[in-house]
């Protein structure tokens, strides 16, 4: 595992720790798993950018689209 220093302000800081406290977790497990939601998260939007006019060209508009072309 590698250490990871960041600057953060006052307010962000409080909210951690409260966070942390309130889930009985080190401060470093929440911010490593926000870390890990937010990768996901912008993986998936660069995938989806990517295969968007592939689907549209299918089209695939919706959500809707999508899960009645699945089903």
């Amino acid at each position: 595992m590698t250490t990871l220093t960041i600057r953060l302000p006052e307010a962000l800081k409080a909210d951690l720790d409260e966070i942390s406290r309130e889930e009985n977790k080190a401060v470093s497990d929440v911010v490593r798993e926000s870390l890990r939601r937010y990768i996901a998260i912008e993986k998936f939007r660069s995938v989806r950018k990517k295969i968007l006019p592939f689907a549209e060209a299918q089209g695939l508009l919706t959500d809707e689209d999508v899960f009645k072309a699945l089903s």
